[in-house]
C-alpha cells in the first residue's frame, strides 16, 4: 500500500487494499463519480482511528498497525473544486510491495468481475437494527452511539452513508456472530476451562471499543451474561476436574497400597514369582494412569511414587536376600544329604540285618532334619538314598524268606509241644504237671527258631501254660491258710468278672467275623476258665 500524494491525508490508494470491501459487492463504480483526488469512492479504504487496518468481511485478522505517522495535506488539483479537508488520522505504514511485472500491470488495468471479492450477504433486519446506532458525517466519518455517548469508529470518504455504515455494521454483526457462537458452544460443546477463559478474554477485548456500528451496549451486556454462565460452567468443570483428580489420586493410592501389601508379606510365605508379576502389572497400571488419566498435583504424585518405588525396592531387596539365604541353605542341605547318601550306599551290602536296619532308621531321621536342597538336587539324592535302602531291605527280605522256609519244620515241632503243654491245664496233679512242663520246655529249646511271624503266637501259648502251672504251685503252697483262702475267693471273683468280659468280646468278634480276634478271645477265655477252676479248687481245699 502506498500513500496517494495528490489525495487527502489519511486516505488509502484503492489498488493497494484488496482486503477491504464495500458493503454492496455487486455495485459497479461510476467512472464519472470520483473524489477530489481522483479516487473512486467505491474502492477507497476507510480510515479508522480505533483500528487503522480493519478486519475484512471474510473474517481475516488485520495486521498489527505500525506507529502512526502524520501526513501533511497535499494541494488539491487546480481542475478540482475545493472540498473540506478532513482531519489527519493515523494509518498503518504500508509494507513495500515488489515491483509488478508488465503482465501484472496489464492485468491490473483490466478489471475482472470474476476476480473481485464478494462479501457474504447480510440479514436486512439485523443490518437495519444495527445501522440505527450509527451515523455518517458529510466527510464520511462514521459514528456509533453508545450509553457513554457517540464515538468515532472510522471514516469512509467518497462513499454514500449507507455504504459507509454497511462496512461497520458488518463488523458489528461479525462480533455478534462470535458472541452467539460462543454462547452456543458454551451450552453444548465440551470446552475446557482454558478455552472458556481465552474466548471470554478475547471477546471482551474485541467489544471494548470496536470499530463497528450496532447495539454495542447490548452486545456487551449479552457477553456479561455469558461471563456468568461461563463462571457456572467453569465451576462445574472445576468440580469435575477435582472429582477426577480425587479419583485419580485414589486409584494411584490403591496401586501403591497393593504394592506395599505385597512388599510387606512374610518372605517365608510369599510366592515370589506371582508377586513379581503382580508388581510389574501395578507398574504398568501406574504408567497407564500417567498417560491417560487426569493430572494430579506434583507433590501428591511424587509422594505416591516414592511410596511405590520404596515398595518395589523393598520387594527386590527381600527377594534377593531370600534367594541368597535359600541358596546357602540348599548348599548346606545338599552337602549333608550327599554324606547321608554315601553312608546309605556303604550299608546297602551289609548282612548284619538287625544293626543295619537300625542304622537305616537313624539315617532316615537325619535325612528329614537335614533340610531341603534344590528340587533337582533333592530328587537326585533321594533316588540314590532310596535305592541303597531298597537294596538292603530287599536282600534282608530274601534272606528272611530263605530262613523262614527252614524254620517251618521247627514251627511244626513247637506247635505239637504246645498241644502237649496245654493238656496239663487245668492242673489236677501238680507234681505230674510240673514234671511234664519241664520236659516240654527242654524239647522246646531243642526245636530251634521258628519263622518271625509266628514267634509271638507260639511263645504266648507256652507262657500261658507256664503261668497256670506256677499259679497252681503257688496255690498249693498257700493252701490251708484262711488268708490265702480269702485271697483265692477274691481271685475267683476277679476271674469270673474277667471271664464275663471275655465272653462278651468273643461274641462281638463272632458277630464281626474277625477270625483273629475270635482266636485271641477264645484263647484268653480258656486260660481264665482254667485258672478259675484251680482257684476254686484251692478255695475248696481250705474249707
Amino acid at each position: 500500500m502506498t500513500e496517494n500524494s495528490t489525495g487527502t491525508a489519511g486516505q488509502v490508494e484503492p489498488d493497494d487494499s484488496p482486503d477491504v470491501e464495500p458493503t454492496s459487492s455487486d455495485r459497479t463504480p461510476d467512472p464519472a463519480v470520483t473524489s477530489a483526488d481522483g479516487t473512486d469512492p467505491a474502492d477507497a479504504e476507510p480510515t479508522d482511528p480505533a483500528d487503522a487496518a480493519p478486519t475484512a468481511p471474510d473474517g481475516t485478522e488485520p495486521a498489527e498497525p505500525a506507529a502512526p505517522a502524520p501526513a501533511a495535506p497535499a494541494p488539491a488539483p487546480a481542475a478540482a473544486a475545493p472540498r473540506p479537508v478532513p482531519r489527519p488520522i493515523p494509518r498503518p505504514v504500508p509494507r513495500p510491495a515488489p515491483a509488478p511485472t508488465a503482465g501484472q500491470e496489464a492485468a491490473a488495468r483490466t478489471p475482472s468481475a470474476a476476480s473481485a471479492p464478494v462479501a457474504p450477504p447480510l440479514d436486512a433486519a439485523e443490518s437495519a437494527a444495527a445501522a440505527a446506532f450509527g451515523r455518517v458525517d458529510e466527510d464520511g466519518t462514521v459514528h456509533v452511539r453508545e450509553s457513554a455517548g457517540e464515538r468515532v469508529v472510522g471514516q469512509y470518504p467518497g462513499a454514500s452513508p449507507d455504504e459507509a455504515l454497511a462496512l461497520y455494521v458488518r463488523r458489528f454483526l461479525d462480533l455478534q456472530a462470535k458472541v452467539v457462537l460462543f454462547e452456543a458452544r458454551l451450552g453444548v460443546a465440551d470446552l475446557s476451562v482454558k478455552e472458556i477463559d481465552q474466548t471470554i478474554a478475547k471477546l471482551v477485548e474485541e467489544v471494548a471499543e470496536p470499530a463497528a456500528v450496532g447495539d454495542l451496549d447490548g452486545l456487551r451486556a449479552r457477553l456479561d451474561g455469558l461471563r456468568a454462565v461461563a463462571a457456572e460452567r467453569r465451576a462445574v468443570l472445576d468440580a469435575e476436574r477435582a472429582a477426577a483428580k480425587e479419583a485419580a489420586v485414589a486409584a494411584r493410592t490403591a496401586i501403591v497400597e497393593e504394592a506395599e501389601k505385597i512388599a510387606g508379606t512374610d518372605p517365608e510365605k510369599i510366592q515370589w514369582r506371582p508377586a513379581g508379576e503382580q508388581l510389574r502389572t501395578l507398574l504398568e497400571q501406574w504408567k497407564e494412569a500417567q498417560r491417560t488419566g487426569p493430572r494430579i498435583d506434583r507433590p501428591t504424585e511424587e509422594s505416591l511414587w516414592k511410596r511405590f518405588s520404596h515398595a518395589r525396592t523393598s520387594f527386590d531387596r527381600e527377594r534377593r536376600h531370600f534367594f541368597a539365604e535359600l541358596e546357602s541353605r540348599n548348599t548346606a542341605a545338599r552337602a549333608a544329604k550327599e554324606s547321608l547318601v554315601a553312608e546309605a550306599e556303604a550299608l546297602s551290602t551289609s548282612t548284619d540285618w538287625g544293626a543295619t536296619a537300625a542304622a537305616y532308621r537313624d539315617l532316615m531321621a537325619r535325612w528329614k532334619s537335614a533340610g531341603r536342597a534344590s528340587r533337582k538336587d533333592d530328587d537326585a539324592l533321594w533316588a540314590r538314598f532310596r535305592g541303597a535302602q531298597d537294596a538292603f531291605f530287599a536282600a534282608r527280605d530274601a534272606a528272611s524268606a530263605a530262613t523262614d522256609s527252614e524254620f517251618q519244620a521247627n514251627l511244626a515241632v513247637k506247635e505239637q509241644l504246645l498241644v502237649e503243654a496245654e493238656k496239663l491245664v487245668p492242673v489236677k496233679d501238680l507234681g505230674a504237671a510240673k514234671a511234664g512242663l519241664r520236659d516240654i520246655q527242654d524239647r522246646w529249646e531243642a526245636a530251634g527258631k521258628v519263622p518271625r511271624g509266628d514267634i509271638q503266637r507260639v511263645e504266648g501259648r507256652l507262657r500261658a501254660v507256664e503261668t497256670a502251672v506256677r499259679e497252681a504251685d503257688q496255690a498249693a503252697w498257700s493252701r490251708g491258710n484262711p488268708e490265702t483262702r480269702a485271697r483265692a475267693e477274691g481271685a475267683a471273683a476277679q476271674l469270673e468278672a474277667a471271664i464275663s468280659g471275655l465272653e462278651a468280646d468273643l461274641a462281638a468278634a463272632k458277630v464281626a467275623g474277625n477270625q483273629r480276634k475270635i482266636a485271641e478271645a477264645q484263647e484268653a477265655l480258656d486260660a481264665r476258665r482254667a485258672w478259675l477252676e484251680q482257684v476254686q479248687r484251692a478255695a475248696d481245699d481250705h474249707r
